[in-house]
């Protein structure tokens, strides 16, 4: 594999990792400004955030749709396939590692 496969690799983790922190960060501002239980409120964020961060880094659902497609005809290979594969693992890694984060700050499970 390409050196510039593995930076894509750690964009992609750091990606969903800045999007969930950030997302419920900054939410958590809005809700402490709109008279919520802060903490609460990042909890719920970041639930709703997985699936979003996961698709921001990877660079939105058509690209990876569309890379998988042209793996899958005639002129494509298993290597594109399992290359996808490890971009959307590597995000799912970033959101996991992220909601850990915000589990430890809010003392609560994020599930």
């Amino acid at each position: 594999m390409e050196e510039r496969f593995f930076a894509s690799l750690i964009h992609c983790f750091f990606i969903a990792l800045g999007v969930i922190l950030g997302g419920t960060l900054i939410g958590s501002i809005g809700a402490f400004a709109t008279g919520e239980p802060p903490f609460t409120e990042m909890g719920r964020l970041a639930k709703k955030l997985r699936i979003w961060a996961i698709v921001a880094a990877i660079g939105g659902t058509f690209d990876a749709i569309e890379n998988l497609e042209k793996s899958l005809g005639p002129n494509g290979s298993a290597l594109d396939i399992f290359k996808q594969v490890l971009l959307i693992v590597s995000a799912m890694g970033g959101v996991k590692a992220a909601m850990l984060m915000i589990s430890w700050l809010i003392q609560e499970e994020v599930t």
